[in-house]
């Protein structure tokens, strides 16, 4: 199809934006979904233009890692304040021909000059949220590009320039500002503050422009045609590196990212993670991922009275809650970039270790667990989780059986503010610990620990049996795990169990979230222990499980994502 009809089309199938939804209750409301059925292939990704995209990559022969960079590009163009060419991503692939997963890093890195005490003030406090994240100094070199070309010259199957085309002719021709996005531009002071992305999504007033309005991106498209023809070696070197390097140098707080660091950027392939659970055999990213976490999370619950317990009950979530505590603690101490920190991985999942840290779970909360001692462990520090999240989460599945799960991020909501090129940089620096001794701290070449958690169950026969992951900060862990359980404990299909109200702990409060009906929980959750608060906690899971005849998914109604399939 010619990529102008094609574009044509995209704007006609995806659903319009009401201007009812412009002011939702959580970032984007709660639009009620529907799990979707599918018998060949199934794309389920953070907005329609980006899902319509892969799904006609897939109907045109090509695979799910074909379809992944396509819903990328055009992610990277719509929801601009999660993903794109300026940040990482972590993808699970799936070959059912070689029956074999593999895992991609393409975590950024910090600039060579980078030192421990980057972010500490002349007293050494860490520094504030503006001066810390608002900053070139937070910019690390993307991954993103080299890590999709990496896995496209080992599984894709339509040519690299093909796969560019709806996002760069959505760029020209534009797309309408949906609610999301208009809703977190409101909330948003720093952005608007550059000329460049405010004249893009702002309007003369200094407001964003309306819900509807139709957003092009010239600039963006141009990046795209670079990349497109040359491959990725188009944005890190030449004048597009150059100019990344000169937006993060020139910056009111510069960094020092050059262009070596850029030229020398690598994607990397891991080993992925993998623990049974309930007799299924789940998988997801290593260190600097927060794959690990999850396992660990579910290896303890697996030790516990969780699946006693009534669904949603008080009881439930104390479990949870508890094996979340035990599993943050450690990861708070001890992942890391594996290429610096040693990181106890094997004695971690060890099933003797698992079950010292689970017989730690009683009827009352710890409120605050201690990190063990696995075997392989080395002195360090406890490091609490942070906060910032923006991020997204695609799974797709193609006709051959192949299968894709990606989490891709610029880490806070809209990065480090700087726009380059018609794309923003991310902040991913600040994911580094600021303390001293800790193994996340940060050092030059080093990747920032993740919990971006991209997660794959096999089943009997070894092939995906569940697809799914999340954005949602350092909640990520919490959110897969939770879903993965109420799919294998619970029995909830897909959209039921995406669908289902948060809660769980990060070794601290345990949340849960707010209008759902959970609030009814807090005080036996108390008469527990529990320090409990309510809050919006604003997953964006996409999910994908084999049925028989074929894929069924679904998509949070958190946010403006769907699921589409053949």
């Amino acid at each position: 199809m010619h990529a102008a009809a094609f574009v044509a089309l995209l704007l006609a199938a995806a659903p319009a934006w009401p201007q009812s939804q412009a002011q939702p209750e959580a970032p984007s409301g709660w639009q009620s979904r529907d799990a979707v059925h599918a018998k060949r292939f199934m794309v389920a990704a953070a907005n329609p233009f980006a899902v319509e995209a892969g799904v006609e990559v897939l109907r045109a022969g090509g695979g799910a890692l074909d379809a992944a960079i396509t819903v990328q590009m055009v992610l990277g163009l719509v929801e601009p304040q999660s993903s794109g060419l300026g940040g990482g991503a972590f993808l699970l692939h799936w070959s059912q021909r070689e029956r074999r997963l593999r895992s991609y890093d393409g975590r950024e890195t910090a600039p060579a000059a980078a030192k421990p005490d980057r972010f500490l003030g002349a007293d050494g406090r860490p520094q504030g949220f503006v001066d810390a994240v608002v900053s070139g100094r937070s910019v690390g070199v993307p991954g993103v590009l080299r890590m999709l070309e990496l896995a496209h010259r080992r599984h894709g199957r339509l040519a690299w320039a093909r796969l560019f085309e709806p996002a760069i002719q959505l760029a020209e021709q534009g797309f309408p500002m949906s609610p999301r996005l208009h809703r977190l531009l409101e909330g948003e002071r720093e952005l608007r503050k550059g000329a460049a992305a405010r004249a893009l999504y702002y309007g003369a007033d200094d407001r964003p422009r309306a819900v509807g309005t139709r957003i092009v991106n010239p600039d963006y498209a141009a990046t795209l045609r670079a990349v497109a023809a040359f491959g990725a070696d188009a944005f890190y070197t030449g004048t597009i590196a150059q100019d990344i390097v000169r937006a993060v140098r020139g910056h009111a707080r510069p960094g020092d990212l050059d262009a070596e660091d850029l030229a020398g950027y690598r994607a990397l392939e891991r080993d992925p993670v993998c623990l049974n659970y309930r007799g299924m055999r789940v998988c997801s990213m290593g260190p600097p991922g927060g794959g690990a976490a999850v396992l660990q999370l579910l290896g303890i619950l697996e030790r516990t009275d969780f699946r006693g317990a009534a669904p949603n009950s008080a009881a439930a979530l104390h479990y949870f809650s508890e094996a979340g505590r035990l599993a943050y603690a450690d990861r708070g101490r001890y992942h890391a970039d594996p290429d610096f920190v040693a990181v106890p991985l094997v004695g971690l999942l060890a099933p003797d270790y698992l079950d010292r840290r689970a017989r730690l779970v009683g009827e009352r909360s710890l409120g605050r667990a201690e990190a063990g001692q696995p075997e392989g462990a080395q002195a360090t520090v406890d490091v609490p989780e942070t906060t910032l999240a923006g991020t997204s989460h695609l799974s797709i599945v193609d006709g051959r059986g192949d299968a894709i799960s990606m989490t891709t991020t610029i880490e806070s909501a809209f990065g480090s503010r700087i726009l380059v090129r018609g794309f923003l940089l991310n902040n991913q620096l600040t994911d580094f610990s600021f303390a001293t001794g800790a193994a996340n701290g940060i050092a030059g070449g080093k990747r920032p620990r993740s919990a971006m958690s991209p997660t794959m169950v096999l089943g009997a026969d070894g092939a995906p049996q569940v697809v799914l992951g999340s954005p949602g900060g350092p909640a990520i862990i919490n959110y897969v795990a939770r879903t993965l359980a109420a799919m294998i404990d619970w029995r909830l299909d897909a959209q039921g169990a995406v669908s289902l109200p948060h809660g769980g702990s990060m070794n601290g409060p345990t949340q849960l979230e707010r209008g759902t009906g959970y609030e009814q929980l807090a005080t036996e959750l108390r008469a527990r222990g529990h320090e409990v608060r309510l809050g919006d906690l604003t997953s964006g899971l996409h999910v994908i499980e084999r049925v028989p005849g074929g894929w069924r998914s679904g998509a949070d109604p958190r946010r403006e994502g769907i699921a589409r399939g053949d």
